[in-house]
């Protein structure tokens, strides 16, 4: 597969870029959608919106996707070195062209020369999930690809590798949020009103069902916004409703002023019950503080999660809401953030801000 498309793995390549680690040069390749310009993870280039970018892992495979190579980096001149992460990268790419099965850590040992056990305890430090749960979440994707495209439930439950409808019922509670049907229908049957204001941070969108928030994004254009909102909920009822809406949205228009601390607000989100976990402890992170990927880890009680925390972090749906920008990496560097590194750095900021007025 020479376009990497897995969620599992995505995010671990976005930091890369955002770090620029020299240790993923000529490894990924990542392309700009908006200019169809490719880069190495290196380029001292402005980073783009992260909705831009998608990966690859060779300069053939992005200028077969009709990408040109950068002028300031040239990515069609590096050399992947032979390296762990290399063969973790090919590891990853062989378990997304099986689809129809699972490999066992034998098999995928077999092909990149390492041992299984080396190989487990190497793909968990690099991806954050071992082999099996990489490849069972990529099935689940292709799962739901298939239904929203209107394929019969159970056709796509043997076409994607399941077995049985009984094995992919018992998952799909944790990893879909709500049970097939209803996922398949797009939040059919759901009431969505939203309304978008302009903020220091760019346009804002709020929407909510009759139970809480469902979403708040941050973009570049209320259109763009809108647009993402009815394709994650494409057959729910959605209408703009800047009246019942007004108080959520003045709270959150405010707070992104730095007038005042952002208040306790209801959501209604799907998620699993590790985003949930780890959302909790975002929305304890005091106004003016921040936490470490690895001390929210700790706090929740897994300590080894680090990674999917940063996983969870990049899923939030409710922006400031659950203030995932209060995360930063070990080291004191801001990491990845969904909506923008220049937006955390002005959330950061104004929260600061706020902290010293209340002493």
């Amino acid at each position: 597969m020479s376009q990497i498309a897995s969620l599992e793995a995505e995010e671990i390549l976005w930091q890369a870029v955002l770090q620029r680690d020299a240790n993923f040069d000529g490894l990924i390749f990542y392309g700009v959608r908006s200019t169809k310009i490719y880069c190495r993870p290196t380029c001292p280039s402005r980073k783009p919106n992260r909705h831009h970018v998608c990966f690859f892992d060779s300069a053939p495979s992005a200028e077969a996707a009709g990408y040109r190579a950068c002028k300031r980096c040239t990515p069609q001149d590096v050399v992947a070195p032979n390296s762990t992460l290399a063969k973790i990268l090919a590891v990853c790419r062989y378990l997304d062209i099986h689809v129809e099965r699972i490999p066992t850590l034998d098999e995928l040992g077999q092909q990149v020369g390492m041992s299984p056990t080396y190989l487990q305890r190497s793909f968990k430090e690099i991806i954050g999930v071992a082999p099996f749960q990489y490849a069972d979440a990529r099935r689940m994707e292709r799962f739901k690809q298939r239904i929203q495209q209107g394929e019969p439930i159970t056709d796509a439950v043997y076409a994607t590798g399941y077995g049985s409808s009984s094995r992919l019922y018992e998952k799909a509670p944790k990893q879909l949020g709500m049970t097939p049907a209803v996922y398949q229908r797009f939040g059919q049957g759901e009431f969505i009103r939203y309304t978008t204001v302009q903020s220091p941070l760019g346009w804002l969108l709020v929407a909510a069902t009759g139970r809480g928030i469902c979403s708040v994004r941050l973009g570049e254009t209320a259109l763009e916004l809108e647009q993402e909102l009815h394709q994650e909920f494409k057959n729910a009822q959605i209408q703009s409703d800047d009246s019942e809406l007004q108080q959520w949205v003045q709270s959150l228009s405010d707070y992104v002023s730095g007038l005042r601390a952002l208040p306790a607000l209801p959501i209604d989100v799907q998620a699993t019950a590790f985003q949930l976990q780890v959302w909790e402890a975002l929305r304890a992170i005091p106004v003016g503080m921040t936490a470490s990927y690895s001390e929210i880890a700790q706090q929740i009680g897994r300590p080894t999660a680090v990674r999917a925390v940063a996983r969870a972090c990049a899923s939030n749906s409710v922006a400031l809401v659950v203030p995932c920008h209060r995360v930063i990496q070990k080291d004191g560097r801001l990491g990845g953030y969904r909506w923008g590194i220049e937006r955390k750095q002005k959330l950061l900021d104004l929260e600061a801000r706020l902290f010293s007025q209340a002493l």
